[in-house]
């Protein structure tokens, strides 16, 4: 791959500030050209003034000094004559604050290699690939960072062109596209102008997005705009983003004479307010708009209730995981952080399998985690690994459990939802590794109590201010240990392979947590202890977590790694009417509780912010993080009742579970062998469910069960609970 093409880079150190390149070339009639291109940091490329493709932050976010993939693109429709292929080129992840010195490496700096590739009419071929021949200059782009935004200087035009260096940078980790292009999506226009108490000039778009905004105005030479960008506003309604800690998230923009449109090109902001610092005079409000960006996956889930909140609740998620899908599975989208989490990863994959299709882009960072994986094991906090502060200690490098256990729960969850054996048994290796590693650390007594552990991270049993919450670390350790072994020897049976070794391990595991742990102590840990089977008296423990949510008034106390479990273990064991007061609760702490607060996303902590208006911290606290979305895993599996039956939806199973304080609930999935509808309402006391099957189904309802091949069914119960089949 790039045989013929060699790494470039300015022949002077030009500081912050973006190059451009260029390259000039002839074109004969009916010239067919095919432009590969990759780059370490992120470029934008344009044939003739007009953009190349619409992968916004090209080539987006890999293990770099593993994999960097290369983008191709079909230019003959832009060919002329004489051509001018230029290239910016900005520090993105490679380069910038977010990697500090990660990839050093590498290279001391963004680099750009590409190749053209020109097939005349007569079959001939021409290669035109970088190298010293090709020119660099300084672009407009005079800052850009991913934390701290963008500086443009829309007056200056690129001069004093130069050639190229070439670096020896390697071609071996160069790879094709494996993931979805990261792409702008939807389009805000502001929906309020507010005057804050202080005198700010604030714009509010109505949805916190990922992206970045676009403007249009009429301006003098020399003239600014500054922006400044916010999730919320504070109590009093002034302009607040605190909460970015380190991250300045601003656009700065100097304007050329006359009528100009601007925007960022190698930055994206977390925000759903835009503080208007500096304005040419006459700017309208109107004529700014915030774009949304991630990655281009196509949409395959869709929940629709007569609850106003929980569809509100419903639509937070979705743009909390459309928010965090920017090439990497995110943590959150706004402040200096924004890695790829593996805790938050395996927490809220079930749930955006539903919502998307997201094969392409969890093979892809998957492959990456693999790849970054050590050889006794263990991997990090986050993938791509970075240099960043928190973990700079090489003791911190392991995870820990329900982060590290996205080794296995991961490529499960895939497996599940897709039936691609193929990938399964790409990442077995991987998942062997990460449980070999556990069962070291255990060791002979099976409970994991050693390394790094994240507890039930931002759980509210532990009181306040405090991060890992009240449920014992060595009991998640070790439950998740159960959890990953029992996966790998279904990994193992379903790739027709022996797992004896795995099933004895898990029963051996099962036995020391049983003993280890012959009491639960927090919602937490009833949940992990009935949802992974670990439980020596299920309906017993069942019982207890139930009386213990009622007790709290219906409200839940479990953080990041009880929350996904919490509701399933509840309607798994004849709770299912208590796990949907914990879902319509809108109370803190509930879902529902930050939809009263006027939220579009959903929320890092329970009180992100308070009833009174005030913050949980500046510390960590953002407005947009998916992991507590995991709930939609139940909505659409428990609620709406869809699961596969057999892997990639072979068959299906359909069990919806309803309650009276819904009248209606419909569900939407486009599985890799058809459209599914699940749906029921009420009528006075009867309910009516309606299906849609592509494939043979199971139809579970109030105990009675029924066998259907594909098509589309009807079911009344009726006040006595007795259930009809109705027509088909």
């Amino acid at each position: 791959m790039m045989k013929h093409a060699n790494w470039i880079y300015p022949s002077e150190d030009i500081g912050e500030v973006c190059p451009i390149f260029r390259k000039t070339f002839s074109a004969e009639e009916k010239t067919e050209a095919l432009l590969t291109i990759t780059a370490l940091g992120v470029y934008e490329a344009y044939l003739n003034g007009n953009p190349i493709g619409d992968f916004y932050l090209a080539p987006g976010w890999t293990s770099y000094s593993n994999r960097l993939q290369v983008q191709e693109y079909d230019l003959t429709p832009l060919l002329r004559q004489e051509n001018e292929l230029t290239v910016t080129l900005g520090k993105g992840w490679f380069a910038g604050r977010i990697s500090l010195d990660t990839y050093k490496s590498l290279a001391s700096g963004p680099r750009l290699i590409a190749e053209l590739h020109l097939t005349a009419a007569d079959g001939t071929v021409c290669v035109v690939g970088t190298d010293e021949s090709w020119q660099w200059a300084e672009s407009p782009i005079r800052f850009s960072d991913l934390y701290d935004g963008e500086i443009y200087d829309a007056r200056i035009t690129p001069q004093n062109w130069r050639f190229c260096q070439t670096d020896a940078c390697g071609k071996q980790m160069l790879i094709s596209q494996e993931g979805e292009a990261i792409t702008a999506h939807e389009r805000f226009a502001p929906i309020e102008t507010l005057h804050t108490p202080k005198g700010e000039t604030v714009l509010d778009f109505g949805q916190e997005i990922s992206g970045y905004v676009e403007f249009s105005v009429q301006a003098r030479c020399g003239e600014r705009i500054e922006l400044s960008c916010a999730e919320v506003l504070d109590a009093d309604g002034n302009f607040y983003n605190e909460n970015y800690r380190s991250a300045k998230a601003r656009m700065e923009y100097i304007c050329k004479e006359g009528s100009q449109t601007g925007r960022a090109h190698h930055t994206f902001y977390g925000f759903r307010y835009l503080r208007v610092d500096c304005a040419p005079e006459g700017w309208k409000p109107e004529n700014f708009t915030a774009v949304s960006i991630y990655s281009d996956l196509r949409r395959t889930g869709y929940i629709t209730t007569s609850e106003p909140l929980l569809n509100r609740l419903y639509e937070n998620i979705i743009w909390s995981e459309k928010d965090n899908l920017v090439d990497v599975p995110t943590d959150c989208p706004q402040r200096d952080e924004r890695l790829g989490w593996t805790g938050d990863a395996q927490v809220s994959i079930g749930a955006i399998l539903y919502s998307f299709d997201a094969k392409r882009f969890y093979t892809k960072w998957l492959r990456d985690l693999a790849m970054e994986q050590r050889a006794d094991g263990a991997v990090s906090h986050f993938v791509p690994r970075v240099d960043y502060p928190f973990v700079k200690d090489p003791s911190m490098f392991c995870s820990g459990a329900a982060w590290a256990d996205a080794t296995v729960i991961c490529p499960w969850q895939l497996y599940q939802a897709y039936g691609d054996k193929t990938l399964l048994r790409e990442h077995l290796p991987m998942m062997q590794k990460w449980v070999e590693y556990v069962r070291k650390e255990a060791g002979e007594n099976h409970i994991w109590s050693t390394g790094h552990q994240y507890g039930d991270w931002l759980a509210l049993d532990a009181g306040a201010g405090d991060y890992t919450g009240a449920s014992r670390k060595d009991l998640i350790a070790t439950a998740f240990y159960a959890h990953a072994v029992s996966i790998v020897a279904q990994a193992l049976e379903t790739l027709g392979r022996d797992s004896t070794d795995y099933q004895e391990l898990f029963r051996a595991i099962r036995s020391a947590h049983r003993w280890a742990f012959p009491e639960y102590r927090t919602q937490t840990e009833y949940a992990l202890a009935l949802y992974f089977g670990l439980a020596a008296e299920p309906e017993k423990a069942a019982a207890q977590l139930a009386a213990m949510v009622q007790k709290n008034g219906s409200r839940l106390t479990t953080g990041f790694v009880g929350t996904p479990y919490l509701l399933h273990a509840l309607s798994e064991n004849g709770y299912a009417q208590t796990a949907y007061s914990l879902l319509l609760q809108t109370q803190y702490p509930s879902w529902l509780f930050s939809v009263l607060q006027g939220a579009t996303t959903v929320w890092e902590h329970w009180d992100s912010r308070r009833e009174d208006g005030s913050f949980w911290s500046t510390d960590m606290n953002s407005f947009n993080h998916h992991a507590y979305g995991a709930v939609a895993d139940w909505m659409y599996s428990v609620a709406g009742g869809i699961r596969p039956g057999k892997p990639g939806y072979e068959t299906l199973t359909l069990a919806p579970a309803a309650d009276r304080r819904i009248h209606a609930f419909k569900t939407e999935l486009q599985t890799p062998r058809g459209r599914v509808l699940s749906g029921w309402e009420w009528d006075a006391e009867s309910i009516q469910y309606s299906f849609l099957t592509p494939v043979e189904a199971e139809i579970r309802l109030h105990d009675t069960c029924w066998h259907v091949k594909a098509g589309a069914y009807r079911f009344l119960c009726r006040p006595n609970g007795e259930v009809v089949r109705q027509e088909q």
